[in-house]
């Protein structure tokens, strides 16, 4: 009895500590996204208003709108899709914030496997 209280206690403390999400700070603004890909560093910049997100990566320029399902949840539909790929809306959720950015997972929507990455406001 002893050593499963004992197992309990961390994920009683755990499970009492509460991630800031401060998400309507990070609805619109200006970001910066970085990732790495194959050993190499790969860095897109967007702008979010209230509508749309529009996303410069190597050069190019893309728009999708956007329809917030609560204050840390959106869903992201690009506007002028070049394959069938893009033409599946991506669902994003705000997992923690802080004073400079937040932590994220996203999805195709519909699909289990997520991906967690990071993003900081620049503006």
């Amino acid at each position: 009895m002893k050593k499963l209280i004992l197992l309990a206690i961390p994920f009683c403390l755990m499970g009492c500590y509460n991630q800031e999400r401060n998400c309507t700070d990070f609805k619109t603004g200006n970001f910066l996204f970085e990732q790495e890909i194959n050993g190499q560093k790969h860095t897109s910049t967007f702008v979010r208003t209230d509508k749309y997100e529009i996303e410069t990566y190597n050069g190019k320029t893309d728009t999708a709108s956007i329809r917030w399902v609560n204050d840390c949840e959106y869903i992201l539909q690009k506007l002028h899709p070049k394959n069938m790929a893009e033409k599946k809306a991506v669902q994003m959720k705000i997992l923690s914030t802080n004073e400079n950015g937040y932590t994220f997972e996203y999805s195709i929507v519909g699909d289990a496997n997520k991906q967690k990455g990071e993003i900081k406001k620049i503006k």
